[in-house]
């Protein structure tokens, strides 16, 4: 018979929102087990070699690695963090409350008194005649090739994508020595931020908007590419052809989160465009309608990493005073949270979170349902 383990706060995924929820929930006195499928901590930050915006607390002018490496830093220094690396959560069973996880080929179980599910997001791919070839990549391939193994994915690259993820890559790879043949862009306007876009542009990058792929082209692997205009119903306009010959077609059309675990948890869920498709409802406190059950990071939205990192530590904070830690100070710690992650959405730019949101939050700060 299988023993059942027990800790206060059980995370799942050590990505950004990850690694700050158990941060969190540690340093308010909570015993944490932290899981995570890969060998190491960091999820996508492991990968971004670009300065973040925001404030000293969101690590403003701080490179992605380094953050990752800050971050993981903290948790290993608490001692009432576990963390369980290259471990897969399998399932959650909400009528027992168990996690069942998968270490070293040994099935575990685990009974947390609270979960926060940190699980992040998988990458969207695109339809196009031959999109099977070799060259073809997710931008977070390309990222992880070059930045993780140094390894440089081609020579001639065509962007498909011009949100912050396209334009960011786009950069890199310009750095590692690729050169981006062009960006392109289905909706009629950028979708990154324009200090990204002039980066590009300055170098000489064209980024071309209702713009989109028709096929690839290559035997073995992409040897080119045809792109054509859309119109303002996004329908391709016939005669706008223009072939581009590229070795490598990187796709950032976007990113799903990865709920299944709350589905199986029995969470409600929504569809959400805005925030990259099904959601839970949550509260102001990052609690889901399965109570104990806390989320934090993309699988909660997709936002920015400044943004997973608010709200891990919103969650983590939550779980740990829901369980007694902390008093009055944990009170004080949980408004700032969300005081910064308001202000992170602020703005036009924040505008689509925003309205997503609103969709989703059951309340705002004070846990009730």
């Amino acid at each position: 018979m299988i023993s059942v383990q027990r800790t206060d706060v059980a995370v799942i995924g050590a990505g950004p929102a990850g690694l700050s929820a158990a941060a969190a929930a540690g340093e308010a006195g909570a015993r944490v087990a932290l899981i995570e499928r890969s060998d190491w901590c960091g999820g996508q930050l492991v990968k971004q070699t670009h300065a973040f915006f925001g404030s000293e607390k969101q690590y403003a002018s701080v490179r992605g690695i380094e953050i990752a490496r800050l971050l993981t830093q903290k948790v290993q220094d608490l001692p009432g963090v576990e963390i369980l690396t290259g471990c897969t959560a399998l399932g959650y069973y909400p009528d027992d409350g168990v996690l069942g996880l998968e270490k070293d080929e040994r099935f575990l179980q685990l009974k947390p008194g609270r979960l926060i599910v940190a699980t992040g997001a998988s990458e969207r791919t695109l339809a196009f005649p031959n999109n099977d070839l070799p060259g073809i990549y997710g931008a977070g391939a390309v990222q992880t090739l070059m930045n993780v193994y140094g390894v440089l994915p081609g020579r001639r690259v065509l962007m498909v994508g011009a949100g912050n993820i396209g334009l960011i890559v786009s950069y890199q790879l310009i750095q590692a020595g690729a050169e981006v043949a062009a960006i392109i862009e289905a909706a009629p306007k950028i979708g990154g931020y324009l200090v990204h876009a002039a980066k590009v542009r300055r170098l000489g990058v064209p980024i071309l908007t209702s713009h989109t792929v028709k096929e690839a082209h290559g035997e073995e692997c992409v040897e080119g590419v045809t792109i054509w205009q859309l119109d303002e119903a996004w329908r391709p306009v016939p005669g706008t052809e223009k072939r581009l010959e590229v070795d490598v077609i990187c796709i950032a059309v976007g990113l799903s989160p990865l709920a299944e675990l709350l589905w199986q948890a029995g969470c409600t869920m929504v569809y959400v465009p805005e925030l990259g498709g099904h959601v839970p409802l949550r509260d102001g406190l990052m609690e889901t309608t399965v109570p104990g059950v806390y989320v934090a990071g993309d699988v909660a939205g997709v936002e920015e990493a400044s943004s997973a990192m608010v709200e891990g530590r919103l969650a983590g904070l939550a779980a740990a005073r829901s369980l007694g830690y902390g008093g009055e100070e944990l009170a004080r710690q949980i408004e700032g949270a969300q005081k910064e992650l308001a202000a992170l959405r602020s703005g036009p730019a924040g505008e689509k979170i925003r309205r997503g949101l609103s969709r989703v939050v059951l309340g705002q700060g004070d846990g009730k349902k």
